[in-house]
């Protein structure tokens, strides 16, 4: 069975194509970065845009690398939430489109089951139940995996999430769009240990909080910048280095604590964040310690992309009955509770 991954929820443009027993068959991302970057974040209208310009000449390529046609498909899968309504009209619609005409189903994909199934792409992947840190730019949260659309949300993000912290204290750093990624960076460039920042919530129960602790960070800022007007390289390095490692501590500390709570033998790392090195480093730590196998995607797999998109999409779709004829789903808000289990044909 080979199903067409289509994901446009957002600023990347991912494309690729499962097949049954042998994975990935091709896969394109287009990113957004120099659109957006000239405005400090994502503007919807210049998403939708060039997600329309860009799709399908995508999907071609990614057939045409595959050694396949349209007609060889099975299935079209598509992020249907959450995400920009505009951005993930234009998946929605073409997905089924092109279902309709092939008369093939249309999967509807929940973006975050994606980000959590991505781990079942890598030849060491993980069996469930499973604990799963979801961290990105928009979620942070702490899941029970019992199953596919089997989630039990444990600890969540009170307000900001980790990823939104990371670009909120690089911007005030007056680090460039995309502000995560580059922080992280910059980063490895300080002494983490200059800047005395607060861990939120600290043995206090299972959920998060970042807004605190940007605040802290704004404060330290202020506080170093005086009356310069900028700050020098090795201060900004130490401020960014002392606010990585203030989040990155959080975030191991809850797990520690969802793991001791839960009593699950493995962790996963899902979402944009779960590229972050100094994450990746504190939870192998912590797995060693506490004897819990910790599981990450690859990092091409943690951002947003169509492979993930495809592989949910054929769990889905292998364990549901058929639905007919294809309809466009768009959720922008779309809570990770209302997903349920597929019904079994």
């Amino acid at each position: 069975m080979r199903v067409l991954g289509i994901e446009t929820s957002c600023d990347e443009t991912g494309v690729a194509v499962f097949e049954q027993g042998r994975g990935i068959l091709a896969e394109r991302l287009a990113s957004q970065v120099a659109i957006h970057a000239a405005f400090g974040g994502v503007v919807p209208e210049l998403a939708s845009r060039d997600h329309i310009a860009k799709l399908l000449p995508m999907v071609e390529d990614v057939l045409a690398e595959a050694g396949l046609e349209l007609a060889d498909l099975d299935a079209i899968a598509y992020t249907a939430g959450p995400g920009l309504i505009g951005a993930l009209m234009v998946g929605g619609s073409l997905a089924a489109s092109l279902a309709y005409a092939l008369g093939i189903p249309a999967v509807p994909v929940h973006h975050l089951e994606g980000h959590l199934l991505a781990c079942m792409l890598e030849a060491d992947a993980p069996e469930f139940p499973f604990l799963a840190l979801l961290v990105s730019g928009g979620h942070t949260q702490l899941i029970d995996v019992a199953g596919l659309g089997c989630y039990r949300i444990v600890g969540e993000t009170l307000d900001d999430a980790a990823g939104e912290a990371f670009d909120k204290v690089a911007r005030l750093l007056g680090l460039p769009y995309p502000g995560g990624p580059e922080l992280a960076r910059l980063a490895d460039q300080g002494n983490p240990q200059r800047f005395a920042l607060p861990r939120p919530l600290k043995n206090q129960g299972l959920d998060f909080s970042f807004s605190g602790l940007k605040t802290a960070a704004r404060i330290a800022i202020d506080a170093a910048r005086g009356p310069r007007a900028e700050l020098d390289l090795a201060t900004r390095a130490d401020l960014a280095a002392s606010f990585q490692a203030a989040a990155v501590d959080t975030l191991a500390g809850k797990c520690k604590q969802a793991l001791e709570a839960t009593g699950l033998p493995r962790l996963v790392i899902a979402g944009g964040v779960g590229a972050n090195k100094l994450l990746r480093a504190s939870l192998a730590e912590l797995g060693r310690k506490l004897g819990v196998r910790v599981y990450y995607p690859r990092p091409a797999l943690c951002t947003d992309n169509g492979a993930m998109i495809a592989y949910a999409g054929w769990c889905r779709h292998t364990a549901a009955a058929r639905d007919w004829p294809p309809r466009i789903v768009a959720k922008p808000r779309w809570p990770l509770a209302e997903l349920a289990p597929p019904n079994r044909i």
